[in-house]
């Protein structure tokens, strides 16, 4: 992977964890759009940030960007859910 540029494995990879890991977080937290930084898909990709917007099923990726002074932040803990049968 070169140093700013993002194949398709890697957007695939980042859009994975985003949706299955922070849009969660974010529809607690009432996000609507904005942007993130790409650290939550591995270190690798701490100098990308991602813009993403609302959708019908949750959020959607617009658009991938490199920036090497982006710095990722801790979102609050994903809320449990559990089997109550």
């Amino acid at each position: 992977m070169s140093k700013r540029e993002l194949d398709d494995d890697d957007k695939v990879h980042i859009a994975e964890v985003f949706d299955e890991d922070v849009a969660p977080r974010l529809m607690i937290m009432n996000a609507r759009n904005g942007n993130i930084n790409c650290e939550f898909a591995g270190e690798q990709y701490k100098s990308w940030v991602i813009e993403f917007r609302s959708s019908r099923s949750g959020f959607e990726i617009v658009d991938f960007e490199y920036d090497e002074d982006s710095r990722s932040f801790e979102l609050g803990p994903r809320q449990l859910i559990r089997d109550i049968t």
